[in-house]
């Protein structure tokens, strides 16, 4: 007997589904009840399949209202229906699939998807082949209905069809989806296509076999009259010019020309996918040899896509001139991630970089129209060409961005500033010339009457900070600050915004530049504190941030402490524990203490006291949540990695007068518990913290040793590159102290307390020194901590040095002379001492290392001079003349000049 509804019951079920479109909350909330009561039915599901799939009577969002329910209780409890409530389900979404009404045949297309994503796919072996079938129905609403279940089908499962696990449905359904795109209905050739691009990026073999059939088939649909096949071929060729643009190469020629047009489509969404194209083609070796006779229709083209449509400018409330005084909402702001601390080394020839595992991407210009349009694709396009041609894209654009630049329409003009934007780090070389003229014009449109021009004209001169920087500070980089800080006050607030973060790029070009005009870039910053909304303080604490890093200790100066530190105060005791603004102004405190130094005394014991409670709360609420999923949250752990951030700043910046602090707390036991946390972020943190307490207040630490080395040693895996590479750097820091400690207080052996510690992470480290492709952050760090670890403990790391030198020393050569440099040469030298062998195949490394000293100490110098005159006094005259003609000359010169060999 089939299953029929309880008159009484499905009258309920109605009432429910009306009730549940009432705008009221209270009735909201009674729904929400109900609901959970009639779940208890094992047949309740029954009655919502019935209501969508054959009560053709009932309008139609109250039948799709029911599937959307019924699927969010397959999402939820399907495993606990009864077979028989399963299978009436899977029956009747198989048999309406055709439904006349589109909005009932996409719900029941939903409801089949999911119900497949619930491992269904194996345990329903009759769905693909019943709605492959269906293909074939000469009635045109069961063909589309079930093109749109499969569409989805292939969407959310395209990994498990091309496996074995199904024995491989993509063998039959593949060709039978490519006999579609030739079908007289828009609609069903385009299901047709998005279904095959599904499986273009996973490479499936049954694709991979019908490849060229494939790219025929989109050939031949190029010119089609619906727009939305034209994306989805558009979409189709970009991403087969990733995976496989062997089979593209022999048609590129006019593959370019009609992506050429497609950029141009009438459709935004068409000419939105093909611009795509030149994005990924860029990336392609073989770009510059295929594009390189394009370039004249290219770029106008791009240059073209790069102005703000209507929409884009209504959206952008592009005629408000003045919105400082609204308050923002919270969706405006997006959600802040804090990086975590990772140590770095200073380089020959710039400050600190960046380890390359951290990639910033800070390029975008209009962040509220965060959706990815025409414009900001043409703009990334014209940005990566420009990386690719160099100075070869200018004599196509400069032509036109005169047009542009001075052009009377404000929207052209801003698209001409845009585009001047997007070539800087890409045509840099090409550009210098015209830039005297053009910086003052770009100055001069920071007072533009639009806002979205001085916008524009902020971020693009922030892509040529650094030639600003490079020349006399009267000329440009005087008339720049003075510009940007009045924006940085203006009306508008995506102005502020945008000055904001130019003028924090300005910073770290300018570093000690600014030092002049501090008391000038203080005051406005601090009057912008009163006047900005909730958004763009969070941005502003991160210019102040920067300000610190970029002039250091010269901002420990009184009068500049008196104006920065009271409102960063005001608004710290303002913020709760809870309040995520907390991240952006720790993080900025962070900056301020490290550069303050003695100044932020006065400053530090609330600030210390409410980190150490941050990271208290984290984790005990951890615990709670560990012990009681259910009864408790999970919390958010950001608060606590930006709290133990926020004391490695302190412990930088107070040194030896962090010590009281520490002795007052229970940092080392939450330390603890944090080196052991099962999220990386939290370690890689924690690891920093221990580091720079070891520098600051070793007494504190060193009792602890016993129980962190273990723990330091497990975290030795490159997998987690920033957590591996802390762990490393504060092994070295405890190696100096344990060493230099022991020495002055017995005059005992000095490694004596370090060497039960070496055997658990000296073979991590020198595994990671000879790993291939290793980032280079981490390298320098696993050398210098190799080096320390000997200088303390010789005896135990002098064996091993063949293992390790030659990685060691092409891993430090392009580093500065600096403290840590310098302790870990003098542990290479010690450890020569004892192992001379271990030196002998790679010392032409060895002299290479040495020569990238400039001004070694004398007593370095001189442990350099020995080694280098032991082994030629070792080799002998002769051989150390053949020796040395392997030399480069700047070596040979730099050795003979130093040392006299």
């Amino acid at each position: 007997m089939e299953w029929q509804p309880d008159e009484q019951g499905l009258q309920q079920v109605l009432q429910l589904l009306k009730d549940s479109q009432s705008p009221n909350t209270v009735t909201q909330r009674a729904v929400q009840q109900k609901l959970e009561q009639l779940n208890q039915f094992p047949d309740f599901n029954n009655y919502l399949i019935f209501v969508l799939t054959r009560l053709k009577t009932e309008d139609e969002p109250t039948r799709s209202l029911s599937g959307l329910i019924l699927k969010n209780n397959v999402k939820a409890h399907y495993q606990n229906f009864p077979p028989a409530v399963a299978d009436f389900i899977k029956k009747e979404c198989l048999n309406n699939i055709g439904d006349p009404s589109p909005l009932i045949r996409a719900t029941i297309g939903i409801l089949i998807t999911t119900i497949a994503s619930k491992g269904e796919l194996q345990t329903w072996p009759e769905l693909l082949p019943q709605l492959c079938n269906l293909l074939n129905s000469e009635d045109y609403n069961t063909c589309e209905g079930s093109f749109g279940a499969l569409q989805k089908i292939c969407e959310d499962s395209s990994e498990l069809l091309d496996s074995d696990a199904l024995n491989r449905p993509l063998n039959i359904m593949i060709p039978k989806f490519l006999q579609f795109f030739k079908h007289c209905s828009p609609k069903i050739r385009s299901h047709a296509i998005a279904c095959v691009n599904q499986f273009i990026i996973g490479r499936a073999q049954a694709l991979m076999d019908n490849i060229d059939t494939f790219i025929e088939s989109l050939f031949a649909l190029a010119a089609d009259e619906d727009s939305e096949v034209r994306k989805n071929v558009c979409r189709a060729l970009v991403m087969l010019l990733e995976v496989r643009i062997d089979r593209l190469i022999p048609h590129m020629h006019s593959i370019i020309q009609y992506m050429l047009q497609r950029t141009q489509d009438p459709d935004e969404n068409v000419a939105l996918e093909a611009c795509e194209f030149w994005l990924t083609l860029a990336e392609q070796p073989i770009c510059k040899e295929m594009l390189s006779g394009h370039l004249v229709q290219l770029i106008p083209i791009l240059v073209n896509g790069m102005k703000y449509s209507e929409i884009d400018i209504i959206l952008l409330k592009g005629d408000v001139e003045e919105d400082e005084a609204v308050p923002d909402s919270d969706q405006d702001i997006k959600p802040r991630f804090h990086k975590s601390r990772t140590v770095t080394l200073q380089h020959e020839g710039g400050e600190g970089e960046e380890g390359e595992d951290i990639e910033e991407d800070d390029d975008d210009d209009d962040d509220t129209l965060s959706d990815w349009n025409l414009r900001k694709c043409s703009a990334a396009a014209l940005d990566v060409l420009a990386n690719v041609f160099r100075d070869e894209l200018l004599p196509h654009l400069l032509p036109l961005l005169k047009g542009l630049l001075f052009h009377p329409d404000w929207v052209i003009k801003e698209s001409g500033i845009l585009v001047l934007g997007a070539i800087a780090e890409g045509c840099m070389q090409g550009m210098v010339p015209y830039l005297p003229e053009l910086i003052p014009h770009l100055i001069q449109c920071l007072c533009d009457k639009k806002a979205l021009v001085r916008s524009i004209a902020c971020w693009t001169l922030s892509r040529y900070a650094h030639w600003v920087v490079s020349q006399p500070p009267d000329s440009y980089l005087k008339p720049l600050m003075t510009e940007l800080l009045k924006r940085i006050l203006d009306g508008n607030k995506r102005v502020q915004e945008a000055a904001c973060s130019a003028f924090a790029t300005l910073e770290e070009e300018a570093c000690t530049e600014l030092v002049p005009y501090l008391s000038f870039i203080l005051d406005t910053l601090v009057f912008a504190f009163g006047k900005y909304q909730h958004k763009n303080l969070l941005i502003l604490y991160d210019a102040i941030g920067t300000l610190a890093d970029s002039v250091g200790h010269h901002l420990n100066q009184p009068e500049y402490i008196q104006k920065l530190m009271p409102p960063l105060i005001a608004k710290w005791n303002e913020l709760k524990d809870e309040d995520k603004d907390l991240f952006p102004l720790l993080e900025c405190l962070s900056s301020v203490a490290t550069a303050l130094q003695s100044g932020f005394l006065p400053y530090c014991e609330p600030v210390y006291q409410r980190c150490v409670t941050l990271v208290q709360k984290t984790l005990a609420q951890a615990m709670m949540y560990n012990q009681h999923p259910d009864q408790y949250e999970a919390p958010d752990k950001d608060f606590m990695i930006v709290a133990l951030d926020l004391l490695s700043g302190l412990a930088e910046g107070l040194g030896g007068n962090v010590e009281q602090l520490v002795a007052r707390s229970n940092i080392m036991t939450l330390l603890f518990q944090c080196m052991q946390d099962t999220m990386p972020e939290v370690r890689q943190s924690s690891f920093a913290l221990l580091g720079d307490l070891t520098k600051a207040c070793f007494l504190h630490v060193k009792p602890c040793i016993a129980e962190f080395m273990p723990i330091l040693g497990l975290n030795l895996n490159p997998e987690f590159i920033s957590v591996c590479n802390n762990a490393t750097w504060a092994i070295g820091e405890i190696s100096m102290q344990m060493g230099t400690g022991v020495k002055q207080q017995t005059g005992d052996c000095p490694g004596a307390e370090m060497q039960p510690y070496v055997g658990m992470v000296l073979p991590h480290l020198v595994e990671i020194i000879n790993r291939p492709n290793t980032p280079k952050t981490l390298l320098e760090n696993t050398a210098i901590t190799i080096g320390r670890l000997g200088y303390v403990c010789p005896q135990e790391v002098a064996p091993q040095l063949q293992h390790f030198i030659r990685p060691w020393c092409t891993s430090l050569r392009n580093i500065r002379d600096n403290e840590e440099k310098d302790s870990a040469f003098r542990g290479i030298c010690v450890m020569i001492g004892v192992n001379p062998a271990g030196v002998v195949q790679d010392f032409i490394f060895f002299c290479d290392a040495v020569a990238s000293w400039v001004n070694p100490k004398d007593d370095l110098r001189d442990m350099f001079y020995k080694i280098l005159h032991g082994f030629k006094d070792q080799v002998g005259e002769e051989n150390w003349q053949q020796f040395s003609e392997q030399f480069p000359p700047l070596l040979k010169e730099r050795l003979s000049a130093c040392y006299g060999v």
